[in-house]
């Protein structure tokens, strides 16, 4: 059993407001879970308003499928109209 964590870092650059914030990132956080079957939280810089911070955390029985999922997640977070993808780190366990 292959645990991945990842730690995403976006710029939102359309952002004014942590309202706005919020929407952008409950979007992405959806998209995430929906297509990739991943857990998501948002872990750091709350109160920043265009900073995002989220972890990612998936389980597979092979590394191969792990990294495959990330790295069709960086694709996804990398074209995102709203938010720039600033860096991604991936741990496996």
């Amino acid at each position: 059993m292959v645990v991945g964590v990842a730690t995403v870092r976006l710029f939102i650059r359309e952002s004014r407001s942590l309202k706005s914030k919020r929407r952008i990132v409950r979007a992405i956080k959806n998209r995430l879970r929906q297509k990739f079957n991943v857990a998501v939280s948002e872990v750091g810089a709350l109160d920043n308003w265009q900073i995002v911070e989220l972890g990612v955390v998936t389980v597979s029985g092979g590394r191969e499928v792990v990294d495959g999922t990330f790295r069709a997640m960086r694709g996804l977070l990398e074209s995102h109209p709203e938010a720039a993808l600033a860096g991604m780190d991936c741990e496996y366990l």
